[in-house]
């Protein structure tokens, strides 16, 4: 995880997300970094709008605690909900194999 939170303050403090700029937030918070993990890293965020892809991890919760407050959805609607959810899900996959 230490590796994505580089990236993020990296994009919070509007800096540059390569190589060296992850390797060096890393090095500075103690952790022994693994340069196979970091190019990995920086591969994977190279076509992403990480302020976006937050946006998402934040709605993602509200998104399925929402057909429970409902309580009346009918068996379609839960069904068409379930599958934007896993439609969503499968865009954040290439970064869930980076913590092996």
């Amino acid at each position: 995880m230490e590796y994505v939170y580089a990236a993020m303050l990296l994009h919070s403090a509007e800096k540059e997300i390569d190589e060296k700029t992850v390797s060096a937030v890393l090095k500075g918070a103690g952790v022994d970094v693994d340069d196979a993990r970091v190019k990995a890293l920086v591969a994977s965020l190279g076509g992403v709008d990480i302020a976006d892809a937050m946006t998402q991890a934040v709605a993602a919760p509200a998104v399925a605690a929402a057909p429970a407050a409902s309580g009346g959805a009918g068996a379609a609607d839960a069904a068409a909900e379930e599958e934007e959810e896993e439609e969503e899900e499968a865009g954040f996959e290439g970064l869930g194999s980076l913590f092996g």
